[in-house]
């Protein structure tokens, strides 16, 4: 089974395939890879899978998949 954790990008670095983001996943932050998503921008919401951003979320769809993840 794969899990994906959607997260909000708060800042973004390099270019192309070394392009990375530090997203938030509101009880930790993680620098991921954003080579899959060139033109990703800090304050969108995408989906993480093993340390890359594989795709976008809607801001509401992933703030109730947090709330369902997070500790209490």
């Amino acid at each position: 089974m794969c899990l994906a954790v959607p997260g909000k990008i708060v800042s973004v670095a390099g270019d192309g395939m070394e392009k990375v983001g530090v997203v938030d996943y509101g009880f930790v932050r993680q620098t991921v890879s954003l080579a899959y998503l060139s033109d990703a921008q800090p304050g969108e919401w995408v989906l993480v899978h093993v340390g890359i951003a594989i795709s976008r979320v809607a801001p509401g769809d992933a703030e109730e998949t947090l709330s369902a993840i997070s500790p209490p």
